[in-house]
């Protein structure tokens, strides 16, 4: 039962949260990182926009002679997504006092580049040349780079928004070591990147890229939405570094 209410309380944070209404928005910006690889892998030529451990692994595969990978875009990936978070941190220097404010700034952002990408995959049908590919990669990657920057600057336990790895590992290793694991939160995470790339996958199969950017785009407003409502609010989880 404490699994389930963690796990509701993530969804639907209580009003005396320390991190206020960050953890519902910040599960939705995990469902868009499931949607927006999907689109990456499956439809940019094997390469991730938001999961850079994948994109060096595969940049050892195809420098290693495997066939399928596209080694500039793997390196596009990484820059894009440097760029991104580079651009996240300014954001974090400018707004990070205040935490509302802070997400608010960077999804906008953020929703920018996904509606301009979403534009270019409308205009060009698939599979996508290389240049539109270098294209999309860049815009994608820069997104994903401000998304990741801000959500760990918003440091929300267990909600990084793109990196399962330390979530799943925590899952396990903090019940040995503690006898906790905030299974329920860690679950929410894992399964909101689940579904975001089993719905964009399924869109890809069939015939439907551009919807999923445009399903990701729609969580994005949400999360302006949802931040911009408190932006200007005094509460205590709104207060950053």
């Amino acid at each position: 039962m404490h699994h389930l209410q963690d796990a509701w309380h993530t969804l639907r944070p209580r009003a005396d949260d320390p991190h206020g209404p960050l953890p519902g928005l910040l599960v939705l910006l995990t469902v868009v990182t499931g949607l927006v690889d999907a689109f990456s892998y499956l439809t940019l030529g094997r390469v991730f926009v938001a999961n850079m451990t994948g994109n060096v692994v595969f940049l050892s595969f195809d420098l290693g002679g495997a066939p399928g990978f596209i080694w500039w875009a793997s390196l596009l990936s990484i820059a894009a997504f440097l760029v991104g978070a580079y651009a996240g941190g300014g954001i974090a220097k400018a707004w990070g006092r205040h935490r509302g404010l802070h997400l608010f700034r960077a999804a906008v952002g953020q929703s920018v580049l996904v509606a301009v990408a979403l534009i270019l995959s409308l205009f060009f049908e698939t599979p996508y040349h290389d240049g539109t590919l270098a294209v999309l990669i860049g815009l994608l990657g820069i997104a994903m780079g401000l998304q990741n920057s801000t959500a760990r600057a918003l440091a929300v336990p267990d909600l990084t928004t793109t990196v399962l790895t330390l979530t799943l590992t925590g899952i396990t290793s903090d019940s040995a070591q503690k006898g906790q694991s905030r299974l329920g939160r860690r679950l929410v995470s894992v399964v909101a990147m689940f579904a975001g790339g089993a719905a964009g996958t399924l869109l890809v199969v069939h015939g439907h890229a551009g919807s999923v950017l445009l399903l990701a785009l729609v969580l994005l407003l949400a999360v302006v939405a949802g931040a911009g409502r408190r932006r200007t609010a005094g509460e205590a989880w709104t207060a950053g570094r």
